[in-house]
């Protein structure tokens, strides 16, 4: 009777270990889908803005061909220079190979825009070799540019807002910077404990903690610089490995 008992509380422990692995599946697979999801909506809106452009590129031209014939040098200029911003937006987004990280640029850039935030995008690299996940590279780089955009709103002027992204021999660099209110000099240790975050609403961002962790898992990691002027985030991701003399993986 006790074998019995014994046998049968071992399989109910088995069953609920089975169980708790289950859901702890379901739920990391339930938020890398919401993940892609978003990657796949904002890769839809890329490629919707880029054809677009090019449907809008012959009408444009026959405008600016009649302006020019009229001499309308003045009308002219002003009908260019928002066509001009538009597509160095989303040639700015398109410069690396990675489409997941152009679609968010694309999109972060629009929210950015809509915010009154001037957002430089300085892209030295074409990120071919990454060895973290794109859908993961998106969330923490949206995480950074997030928080960055609520610095940035609580200021009333010269909003302006940098992401750089470079390359050494072995990382790739994504530096997020901005000249919004500093964080204040108690908090400064605390930023990737579990629990910080740079935002009043909750449930927003991924957390700085977490943007952590992800980086830890994947080699990398981040680090913060503060001064009087600027609060720049340096994200360090590292490429995956390749021949040095064939440049391959």
């Amino acid at each position: 009777m006790n074998i019995s008992l014994y046998f049968a509380l071992a399989v109910v422990v088995i069953l609920m270990l089975c169980l708790a692995w289950i859901l702890l599946l379901y739920e990391k697979l339930r938020r890398s889908y919401d993940s892609l999801a978003e990657s796949f909506g904002q890769l839809q809106k890329l490629n919707s803005a880029l054809r677009s452009q090019r449907h809008d590129y012959l009408n444009h031209m026959q405008i600016v061909y009649g302006m020019a014939e009229l001499e309308e040098y003045g009308e002219l200029r002003g009908y260019l220079e928002p066509i001009y911003r538009d597509i160095m937006k989303t040639g700015k987004a398109i410069r690396t190979s990675v489409p997941a990280v152009n679609a968010l640029l694309m999109a972060k850039m629009g929210t950015a825009e809509t915010a009154g935030i001037d957002f430089y995008v300085e892209v030295k690299s074409d990120l071919k070799h990454l060895s973290i996940e794109p859908w993961e590279l998106c969330k923490i780089l949206s995480n950074l540019i997030d928080n960055a955009i609520t610095a940035l709103s609580e200021k009333e002027s010269d909003r302006k807002m940098v992401l750089d992204i470079s390359e050494d021999r072995e990382h790739y660099l994504f530096t997020v910077s901005d000249n919004g209110a500093p964080i204040p000099k108690e908090r400064q240790t605390a930023i990737f404990r579990p629990g910080f975050t740079t935002k009043k609403e909750d449930g927003h961002g991924m957390g700085l903690f977490i943007v952590s962790n992800v980086l830890k898992k994947n080699g990398g990691s981040i680090s913060v610089s503060f001064d009087e002027k600027e609060t720049a985030f340096t994200v360090r991701c590292i490429k995956s490995k390749i021949n040095t003399e064939t440049g391959r993986r």
